[in-house]
């Protein structure tokens, strides 16, 4: 293992000192005044979103921040990944985290800022789609019919007050989370006491099924298209999801994707903080530094980094030491150690879904046999799944049931460029991996253990999976229904993202902690510096000294979680 010396001899050069980076030893002061050094720990959504504002706020106040990310793999944009069919850029597809709605006020704010490209993510796909509940389609819709027409068949099968209901819920609800974004209620330092200041609590504290109910939603429509949509978006049947996540479900409306890749919004907001960027590195450990002198209420961190761009790996403390640090990644997956006290306010670990997404190519279609059905062209393009008549809501792997996945989606054509001919570009989402056998009865011919190729003795002329990538995500939380939530803020200059995810895990909402996170942050130093003098008002109080707000921000942020109402264990009959 490599000293600190020798880091910071053989590393520091080439991967951390960008021009926006300075060491502990190099200037510390921008005309006169000390420069805030914020680390941010990922460049996912929450990361990138906490570097962009936060230097958007500091330009605004005219205030000094030095932003460090660290990355631990090669990419910006985290669980936003786009890959490339048959290594054919031009035909790029989402492998993860796959559309935004134009409600996403930060997203689709950086969309414009950034003059990247909106495309329709349905644009090229099949626009029949079904629900499936492993015997038979519950229900059919082409969603190139008019709406009316539309319309007309769902009231037929489920009725006029199911669907309208479900839409009215589904407003109220997004409605109270939108306030979110708005002062009084942002910034926040406890995002529990929020929900309930929202009257948020009254949803995420029920299962989807329970909130349903209580609204009353007819069993049927629920059953079939609301169970469908918390499959397909979170994986989870409507008794293990709470009621928040069940409702974001239900809003798609106007979605949208960017054209060349969703992974541009983080990587543009990285870029425009004009933060030092380390790829391929992680962060091992975070540590109290020794403080400069006796009267000062600066807690500072001393952080160890090892990084993996080089042949060998390269490990040790890090040569800045940091103001504030921003773990904005699931703690439980980071592997960082952190010193005693550092983490004052424990962070929780929570489970988190384990997903299988395979997207491959293949020339040819569903195979109507695998669905109980004669006719191909009876057989929707895009096939969402609900439980079967005799499946429990713990049926199957993940609780996938008789169906055994949650969505299968013909995207569009590609070009094999091989043979040069269109073929079919599909994705899976399933609980486990998909399986060559799985596959030859979807399709109806021999898929070989390889998977991509001809199986041994097969009579067809092409390959019937020309190309493939299947991938794991820890995707999102279980959503489990709760009532309190990870604040933000677990010590003194040191914030936490990922707390978010079990309230509402999308891409939107990560970049909304990022936001709230980077705006404690100015509150903080605009606290520092100003000393006794009178904040801005929408500033923190400053009159307890140089480096006090740190402090005062921290132990407010502890006394905000009302004790009004206890966690409740609502899956005990489950």
């Amino acid at each position: 293992m490599a000293s600190p010396l020798s880091l910071r001899s053989i590393v520091a050069a080439i991967l951390y000192l960008s021009p926006s980076v300075c060491t502990a030893q190099e200037a510390v002061q921008q005309d006169g005044l000390p420069i805030r050094q914020v680390a941010i720990i990922g460049a996912g959504a929450a990361g990138s979103s906490a570097a962009y504002h936060l230097r958007s706020y500091a330009d605004k106040y005219g205030v000094a921040v030095n932003i460090t990310v660290f990355e631990k793999t090669a990419h910006i944009g985290g669980r936003t990944l786009t890959v490339n069919p048959f290594g054919n850029s031009s035909q790029r597809v989402e492998l993860g985290a796959s559309i935004f709605i134009q409600k996403n006020h930060i997203m689709y704010k950086a969309l414009e800022e950034f003059n990247l490209s909106p495309r329709d993510p349905d644009e090229d796909s099949d626009s029949t789609l079904g629900i499936w509940d492993g015997d038979e389609f519950v229900f059919t819709i082409d969603q190139s019919d008019s709406f009316w027409w539309n319309a007309y068949k769902v009231f037929m099968k489920y009725g006029y007050l199911a669907p309208r209901r479900t839409q009215q819920l589904m407003v109220a609800t997004i409605d109270k989370f939108l306030r979110l974004y708005e002062e009084p209620y942002f910034p926040f330092r406890s995002l529990t006491q929020r929900t309930y200041e929202l009257g948020l609590v009254d949803v995420t504290g029920l299962t989807g099924e329970q909130l349903l109910k209580q609204n009353n939603v007819g069993d049927a429509y629920a059953h079939d298209i609301v169970q469908a949509s918390t499959r397909v978006n979170y994986a989870s049947n409507l008794v293990r999801i709470h009621g928040l996540d069940t409702m974001v479900s239900m809003a798609p409306e106007g979605a949208m994707a960017v054209k060349g890749g969703n992974w541009q919004i983080f990587s543009k907001m990285v870029k425009k903080s004009g933060a030092g960027v380390a790829l391929n590195t992680s962060i091992t450990s975070i540590a109290f530094a020794p403080k400069e002198n006796k009267t000062s209420f600066r807690t500072r961190y001393a952080v160890a980094a090892k990084s993996s761009s080089s042949l060998s790996d390269t490990q040790g403390e890090y040569p800045v030491l940091f103001d504030d640090v921003v773990i904005a990644t699931p703690y439980q997956f980071s592997k960082i150690a952190a010193a005693d006290g550092v983490i004052q306010h424990p962070i929780d670990s929570i489970p988190y879904v384990q997903l299988h997404v395979t997207i491959f190519a293949s020339p040819f279609q569903y195979s109507p046999a695998f669905f109980g059905l004669t006719d191909p062209k009876t057989v929707p393009g895009t096939i969402l799944t609900t439980l079967g008549k005799n499946d429990t809501p713990t049926s199957g792997v993940q609780g996938a049931g008789k169906a055994g996945f949650f969505s299968i989606s013909h995207l569009r054509k590609v070009v094999n460029p091989d043979t040069e001919k269109q073929e079919y570009l599909y994705k899976i989402f399933s609980p486990e991996k998909v399986t060559p056998e799985f596959l030859s009865r979807l399709f109806g011919v021999d898929v070989p253990e390889t998977f991509v190729g001809k199986a041994e003795g097969s009579t067809s002329s092409a390959a019937p999976i020309s190309w493939y990538l299947p991938h794991v995500f820890y995707s999102y939380p279980q959503a489990l229904p709760r009532v309190t939530f990870q604040d933000p803020i677990v010590g003194p200059g040191l914030y936490y993202t990922s707390g978010m995810e079990s309230f509402i895990s999308t891409m939107e909402t990560n970049a909304l902690m990022g936001k709230n996170v980077a705006r404690l942050i100015l509150d903080d130093i605009l606290g520092a510096s100003k000393g006794d003098s009178e904040m801005d008002s929408k500033g923190v109080e400053s009159e307890f000294g140089e480096g006090g707000a740190q402090k005062v921000i921290w132990d407010r942020g502890r006394g905000e979680i009302p004790k009004t109402r206890p966690t409740e264990a609502v899956f005990q009959d489950m």
